[in-house]
C-alpha cells in the first residue's frame, strides 16, 4: 500500500489532513479525510464518489435531502454521490471526524447485481460498523502508529460492502416528471460551458420551460440549483487538473473561477482542504517509489 499525507491549516482551530491511498495497482485510489472543525462550515455540494464519515468527537450538523441530521461520537454519516448537502458544527465545541470517499463501485461490490448502493437514512445506527471503519481508517493514515496497515488495506473494502449489505434500500422514486432528463440537460450544458455558462433565462428558453419549474426540477434530482451545482462541478474539474499536476492558479482559469483565490474559498468550502494541500498530497503520491 502506498500513502501519502498533506495538512491544509484552517482558520481558528480547524484542521484537516487529506490521504490518498492506492488499495491496489489497478484500483482506483481512495481518498480519506481526518478533520476537526470548529468554523468549517461546507457550501451546498455534492461529491462523484460516497461520503461515507464517523464522527468521533463532538457534535456534526448535516443538511441533506431538505433535513437535518446530526451525528455524535459513534454516528456513522452514508452520503451518496451526486446528493447535495452542507456540514458544520452543531455547537461551539466543534466537532471532528473521518471520513472516506470511495467509489460507487467500491461501495457495492457486496450487493448481488451490482448497481449503486442507496441508503435511506443519512446517519446509520450501527456502532460496531462505526467503530471498525474508524479504527481502519486511523490504520490507513496514521500508519504504524495505529493499526497494521496492510490489515486495513484489506478491512476497508469488506467493512464498505458490509455496509451495503446492512443498510442499502430499495431507491425511491423521483415526484416531478421529466425531472431527470431536464437535470442532466442542464447538467451537460453547464459542464461544456464550464468558463462561460448560459444565464438562467437562456437555458430554460432552450427547454421550453419557465425559469420556475427548470429550478425546481433541477433542485429536486441535485438538491441545489444550477448554479450552486457549477461550482461545486468547478471544484472537481479543478481537482482533476491538480491531479494531472498543474498549478492552482491555472486550474483556476481553466474551469472558469475568477482567479487563485476564488478557487481556494470554493475548494476549501468544498473539500475542506486548500487546492495547494490537496496538489502537495497528490504530488507526494506519484513521486514516491513503487
Amino acid at each position: 500500500m502506498d500513502d501519502r499525507t498533506t495538512t491544509a491549516p484552517a482558520p481558528g482551530d480547524d484542521h484537516a489532513t487529506w490521504t490518498r491511498v492506492a488499495l491496489s495497482p489497478d484500483a482506483r485510489p481512495l481518498d480519506l479525510m481526518t478533520a476537526r472543525f470548529r468554523h468549517q462550515r461546507y457550501a451546498p455540494h455534492a461529491h462523484e464518489e460516497f461520503a461515507i464519515g464517523v464522527c468521533v468527537d463532538g457534535l456534526e450538523a448535516i443538511a441533506y435531502r431538505g433535513a437535518q441530521h446530526l451525528a455524535g461520537p459513534g454516528g456513522l454519516v452514508v452520503l451518496e454521490p451526486g446528493e447535495s448537502h452542507t456540514g458544520g458544527a452543531a455547537g461551539p465545541q466543534g466537532y471532528a471526524y473521518r471520513v472516506l470517499y470511495p467509489s460507487a463501485a467500491l461501495v457495492g461490490e457486496g450487493l448481488a447485481g451490482g448497481g449503486v448502493p442507496h441508503f435511506p437514512e443519512a446517519v446509520v445506527r450501527d456502532p460496531a460498523l462505526a467503530h471498525a471503519l474508524a479504527r481502519a481508517h486511523r490504520a490507513v493514515t496514521e500508519g504504524p502508529g495505529g493499526d497494521d496497515p496492510l490489515r486495513a488495506e484489506s478491512e476497508l473494502p469488506h467493512l464498505l460492502a458490509e455496509l451495503a449489505v446492512r443498510h442499502a434500500g430499495a431507491r425511491p422514486v423521483r415526484p416531478i416528471p421529466h425531472a431527470d432528463r431536464v437535470a442532466r440537460a442542464v447538467r451537460d450544458r453547464l459542464a461544456d460551458q464550464i468558463r462561460t455558462p448560459p444565464t438562467l433565462a437562456e437555458l430554460a428558453a432552450d427547454l421550453g420551460l419557465s425559469r420556475f419549474h427548470l429550478v425546481r426540477a433541477f433542485r429536486d434530482v441535485t438538491g441545489m440549483p444550477p448554479y450552486a451545482w457549477l461550482a461545486q462541478h468547478r471544484v472537481a474539474r479543478a481537482r482533476a487538473l491538480l491531479d494531472a499536476g498543474r498549478r492552482p492558479a491555472e486550474a483556476a482559469a481553466a474551469v472558469g473561477f475568477a482567479d487563485q483565490a476564488h478557487l481556494t474559498r470554493w475548494f476549501r468550502r468544498v473539500l475542506g482542504v486548500t487546492p495547494g494541500a490537496y496538489r502537495n498530497s497528490v504530488q507526494d503520491m506519484r513521486r514516491s517509489p513503487g
